[in-house]
């Protein structure tokens, strides 16, 4: 796949321009997983994360380092370097307001010892970028071995061959944070060339989503190997009988085979092991596609819904070759699967019983580090959770990291999964050359999380202006994409048109809203919420026939503001729409035919965004604050939520009841029969 840069005219820093032949390619490409790197029998993994070193191209045109070619020698000869961690975004991590602002090229490097263990004919070695935002450029000692459109997701290439084993090695990575028109997220460079009252060359980066664009590589860079014959992907999925007393384990494994390409898969041994919690085997089979029966499974439930909370199988593949006629090794590779089932009818249903979705909207924003992942803010978040009595969050407004994810099948959090597609409210944001991004990035997250028994639903966008006429085919598109990849899963995107104007949610499996009543609208006036709330929600449903989901609902909350009687931006002000909305939402979610599947309060936390008059030091809607410390409207969610899981919890138990009582009527009307 060949780029070519270029420089828009205007003293604008330089841009990245794919060819139609490298967008195909990439599609095409994207159809295909790209497992988390495990170690294994078969495989190591070594994490280059750490201290690297750092530099911001501050040129004119932004393209020094690709004129001077900075790549081909230490980056520290190009001129001055900073440490920079990673991972990490790079804007916080300085005194440098021109770092925290920067737009255009960064320039990344850190040196690596190969091990001459890795040096021999049975071995790849991979390297692999969990994400980098938004367009990244890999070169390994001077020679280019990747690049990347997008942030959030990974992306990986064999580099064997590039490598200096025994002996160190010199890594640069470039990254450029521009958004243009076309990219996801979107968003717009302004020039001010020709003004006088403004410096020359002067421009800005400008853009409709509401959180901050930060840059950087976000998540750890790591090397693993993989035999030469390797597990490439596996896909699962499974069925669930109506008694939960059975249930079946499809899977589906790609070999790769460097050493002999072209194989058929018939050449190769595969074997499929399905063990327990415990490391027991439950079953096994082999070939590369097939399934697995478990009789009384462990089904994967969320919390709430079963004593028995994110129980995870272990399938075990093995992968070896047929006729050896030269060196091989058997690959291994583990994955934490869960067995369970999504469904909608008239609500949303995990394992054919009704599930409400109780949670938050978040985002990977935590201070210094940005959206740099940091497994003690991960692990933080989590226990908030946990505190709050959620059941579930989205990814907003972008695929989040694996680790979260897979935190999320152990602990039983539902997550609705959603790609970056935010701040789409222009019909340049809806052309051909966007659709196809779209397509690539919906192609790389949904094979990258399909696995996951804690994602339930796909999200392709948030708030697009959906009421432009191409709105409608653009998403049918999208989403019959995320089917067509994974056709388990229900899929939707998030709304904010109206009811009467938006064109694309016919396509949707749920419908997503946002709306603050309260708040955006009708300001400062709590007494209405209860009506108008109501009647939107209603209105929605009866349009669509299909569950809802309120997904972004709120108030802004300054910590410490206090007022009595309340006012906006205040604590209690959040607590009393709180209350109005909770009033709302009973009246909704209960009854034969249920309007509401779930409620999801915006926002976990309070994040970080672009300065604006409307923003004072960022969003503030977070009921803890951005150091992940309670506000008083999180006490008043938590009795909330405890209480509706509690509730859960008593419905279970009176449904066990009945089939209880059912079960000892069955036994004595057959007694009765037998005598």
């Amino acid at each position: 796949i060949s780029l070519t840069l270029y420089r828009l005219h205007a003293g604008a820093h330089c841009f990245l321009f794919i060819s139609i032949i490298a967008i195909v390619c990439v599609i095409i490409h994207s159809a295909n997983g790209i497992l988390y790197p495990m170690e294994s029998e078969s495989r190591q993994v070594k994490d280059l994360s750490g201290r690297w070193r750092f530099r911001t191209d501050n040129s004119s045109g932004r393209d020094t380092g690709f004129q001077e070619r900075w790549w081909e020698r230490r980056l520290a000869e190009t001129g001055h370097v900073i440490d920079m961690p990673v991972p990490a975004s790079y804007n916080d991590i300085t005194q440098d307001k021109s770092i925290r602002d920067f737009v255009g090229w960064a320039w990344y490097e850190t040196t690596f010892f190969a091990p001459n263990a890795w040096n021999n004919e049975v071995t790849n070695v991979w390297l692999r970028v969990g994400s980098a935002h938004y367009y990244a450029m890999v070169w390994l000692n001077g020679e280019q071995v990747m690049e990347h459109e997008g942030g959030h997701l990974p992306f990986e290439c064999d580099v064997t061959m590039s490598l200096n084993f025994g002996a160190t090695n010199r890594l640069t990575i470039a990254v450029n944070n521009t958004l243009t028109p076309n990219t996801l997220p979107p968003g717009e460079i302004n020039h001010y060339n020709g003004k006088d009252d403004y410096p020359a060359g002067y421009f800005t980066q400008e853009y409709e989503f509401d959180f901050f664009n930060y840059a950087g590589i976000h998540r750890p860079v790591k090397l693993y190997t993989t035999p030469r014959l390797r597990i490439g992907e596996i896909v699962t999925s499974s069925d669930v009988t109506a008694d939960h007393a059975s249930a079946t384990v499809h899977y589906q494994v790609t070999v790769t085979d460097s050493s002999r390409v072209g194989q058929e898969m018939a050449s190769y041994n595969i074997t499929v092991v399905l063990e327990d919690s415990t490391g027991a085997i439950v079953n096994k089979t082999s070939g590369g596609s097939g399934s697995i029966t478990v009789t009384q499974p462990m089904l994967w439930w969320p919390v709430g819904m079963h004593d028995q909370v994110g129980y995870l199988y272990t399938m075990v593949v093995y992968a070896g070759r047929l006729g050896l006629s030269a060196p091989i090794t058997t690959d291994v590779y583990r994955l934490k699967i869960g067995i369970r089932t999504v469904t909608v009818d008239q609500t949303l249903k995990i394992n054919g019983r009704p599930f409400y979705v109780i949670g938050v909207g978040k985002h990977e924003d935590w201070d210094v580090r940005g959206k740099g992942f940091d497994w003690s803010m991960v692990v933080k978040d989590f226990n908030l959770l946990d505190w709050l009595g959620a059941n579930a969050f989205r990814t907003s407004h972008y695929p989040y990291a694996e680790e979260i994810m897979q935190m999320c099948d152990e602990r039983g959090i539902v997550v609705i999964d959603e790609c970056p597609a935010v701040g789409m409210r222009s019909a340049n944001n809806f052309v051909n050359k966007t659709l196809s991004h779209h397509l690539n990035v919906i192609g790389e997250l949904v094979t990258r999380d399909r696995n996951h028994p804690s994602v339930i639903m796909w999200s392709v966008a948030n708030e697009p202006s959906s009421q432009l006429p191409p709105a409608a085919q653009y998403f049918k598109t999208v989403l019959d994409r995320a089917r067509e990849l994974d056709p388990t899963r229900p899929a939707t995107f998030v709304c904010n048109a109206g009811y009467d104007s938006d064109l694309a949610t016919p396509y949707v499996d749920v419908v997503c809203v946002n709306k603050y009543e309260g708040w955006y609208d009708d300001p400062g006036h709590v007494e209405v919420i209860q009506k108008r709330l109501s009647y939107f929600l209603t209105q929605w449903h009866e349009k669509r026939s299909k569950p809802v989901i309120h997904m972004e609902w709120g108030a802004g909350a300054i910590a410490g503001f206090h007022s009595d009687p309340s006012l906006m931006y205040t604590e209690e002000y959040l607590c009393d729409v709180m209350r109005e909305h909770f009033a709302t939402f009973d009246s909704l979610r209960t009854g034969s035919n249920p309007v509401l599947a779930g409620e999801m309060i915006w926002n976990f936390a309070d994040f970080a965004t672009a300065q604006a008059t409307t923003r004072a030091y960022g969003n503030r809607k977070g009921i803890f604050t951005r150091q992940r410390q309670p506000k008083s409207p999180a006490f008043v969610i938590r009795d909330r939520y405890r209480a509706l899981r509690n509730q859960s919890v008593a419905e279970r138990q009176t449904e066990l009841d009945l089939i209880g009582k059912h079960w000892w009527r069955e036994v004595r009307e057959n007694w009765d029969r037998s005598l």
